[in-house]
């Protein structure tokens, strides 16, 4: 809203609400607080710029952008009515280029709504989940193959222990039998009885350490014994002996065997201690990993989500000034007129018009000299019609015309066919229609500041309007229509959302949040939150202004 529509509304608002103060003025009642209320109809947003109006009795029309003629549909002398197309351009690459201009914002809408719908917290969150379950498993995995291989190395142990205690059995009874075939004298007869005597309890006794004690005789056995007809027979320890080396052999055997089981358990248990704790540490990094990507995705996504808004906003940006682009390769009368000059056929080219002009060839009629600074005629350029003439004149225009400097920001959204309001100062009670005829498409700076200057066209006559009268040009960038909405002075801020103060059953001002739509001049479009009909308080510091 420019700095004249916001006060004119301030000024409307402080009218009504002085009559309300002056009607309970005499009274001593407390006087009701000024309403407003929720309604249907259009709401429009626009920008404002004054300038002079000056009488005009021949006009110059032209494109903003230079290009080739595709079809011309009028001729000299031909009746023109507003709005009436007078010519095309060829339009194939601007259309193209709105179509890519459509995808990019297309995609950048999808990624949009990927970043606000997507599920990077959840799936985080699951992930972390999930490393954390690993890690119990991989921790359990561990325990358990450590418990097997204690479990292990303890029989190992406990087989060496038995295999060396057999070991020991085996030499024992080989150094024994040894023992017992040690050599000795013969008897002679009458000793037969003693010696027999003497054997029987050697033998005993070499039995009885060999099976249990382990301990040798006290003295060797005969290497004989006396057979029934008194002769000597051969020793049986000494058959032995062969026997007991091949069990102590074995026994060795069987220890070394039992040895390296025992050397293998206990390397196994220690390489599979190692692997434990690498791999419990492995999964104690995913664990750490995931905590991150939880935080991260938490901070991220909400810049993430306004970076990604800004994108959305310049891809909206791109195809509004492509579709102006497009919307630009048709030429429309603005007001009626005959058409008294056509320089241009189709298939030629024609250049890019200035939009303004100092004076109007073969016309008297004055533009402002600030105008003049903007460009040449409207038709100047490379490739306009030979000496530099406007491509489409149109005169015995019983109209006015006004060429008025617009901000940077505010000549971003003018374009040409746009409507306008025109309030002229002398006359209150006027609001003439006009067209924007074309906008220039390079600055002016006047004092440091760049502004763009517009010429507008008077669609109908008043007989009030003079030459020279200071006029105010509120140029419709944007509008809907039908649709609820509430007067933006009742509305407000607060917490970065739009607030409006509803009238509660008591009269109390009730603060009721609700989701806006276009912001115009002087009524906002209500998308949700309200009614239709709801009475509005004004805030508190304009109720009491």
């Amino acid at each position: 809203m420019s700095r004249t529509t916001r006060r004119r509304t301030r000024v409307t608002l402080s009218v009504a609400v002085l009559a309300v103060v002056g009607a309970t003025a005499c009274t001593a009642e407390q006087p009701p607080p000024p309403t407003l209320r929720v309604d249907r109809g259009t709401v429009a947003t626009s920008v404002s710029a004054s300038g002079t109006l000056v009488a005009i009795t021949e006009q110059n029309l032209g494109f903003p952008q230079a290009g080739k003629l595709a079809e011309v549909l009028v001729g000299v002398g031909t009746r023109v009515e507003p709005g009436q197309v007078l010519a095309r351009l060829d339009d194939f690459a601007l259309r193209q280029t709105l179509e890519q201009r459509h995808a990019g914002l297309a995609q950048q809408q999808a990624q949009l709504a990927k970043i606000r719908n997507g599920n990077s917290v959840e799936a985080a969150q699951a992930t972390l989940e999930q490393a954390e379950k690993i890690l119990d498993a991989t921790e359990d995995q561990a325990e358990a193959t450590n418990n097997a291989n204690y479990s292990a190395t303890d029989r190992a142990e406990k087989q060496l222990e038995f295999d060396r205690k057999v070991l020991d059995q085996a030499e024992h009874r080989l150094e024994a039998d040894k023992r017992a075939c040690g050599s000795g004298p013969s008897k002679p007869s009458g000793q037969q009885q003693d010696a027999s005597s003497n054997s029987t309890q050697t033998t005993t006794k070499a039995s009885s350490g060999l099976l249990g004690t382990g301990s040798t005789p006290e003295s060797p056995a005969p290497t004989t014994q006396p057979n029934q007809s008194g002769g000597l027979v051969a020793n049986p320890a000494c058959d032995r002996i062969p026997a007991d080396k091949q069990a102590v052999t074995d026994a060795k055997r069987v220890v070394l065997s039992s040895e390296t089981a025992l050397d293998t358990a206990e390397q196994r248990q220690n390489v599979d201690e190692a692997a434990g704790r690498l791999s419990i540490e492995n999964a104690r990094q995913s664990v750490v990993t995931a905590k991150n990507e939880v935080d991260s995705a938490g901070s991220d996504k909400p810049a993430d989500t306004s970076a990604q808004e800004a994108a959305v906003r310049d891809a909206e940006a791109q195809v509004a000034l492509a579709q102006r682009d497009v919307d630009n390769t048709v030429l429309r009368a603005p007001v009626a007129a005959v058409v008294s000059a056509v320089n241009g056929a189709e298939g030629e080219y024609v250049g890019a018009a200035t939009g303004t002009t100092a004076l109007a060839p073969g016309s008297s009629a004055a533009l402002p000299e600030i105008a003049a600074t903007s460009g040449g005629g409207a038709g100047g350029g490379a490739g306009a019609a030979p000496g530099g003439g406007a491509f489409i004149v149109l005169n015995n225009i019983d109209s006015f015309q006004l060429v008025v400097p617009f901000e940077e920001s505010d000549a971003a959204r003018v374009a040409a066919n746009q409507r306008v309001e025109i309030t002229v100062d002398a006359v209150p009670d006027l609001r003439a229609p006009a067209t924007v005829l074309a906008i220039a498409p390079s600055g002016n700076s006047t004092t440091g500041v760049v502004r763009y200057y517009a010429t507008i066209v008077l669609t109908e006559n008043d007989d009030r309007l003079r030459d020279g009268q200071t006029a105010l040009a509120d140029v419709m960038v944007q509008s809907v229509d039908n649709v609820l909405r509430a007067p933006s002075a009742a509305t407000r801020t607060d917490a970065g959302r739009l607030v409006v103060d509803v009238r509660g059953p008591d009269g109390a001002p009730v603060p009721t949040p609700f989701q806006a739509g276009l912001v115009g001049d002087e009524y906002t479009e209500v998308v949700s939150g309200l009614t239709e009909g709801q009475e509005l308080l004004l805030p508190q510091g304009q109720s009491t202004t």
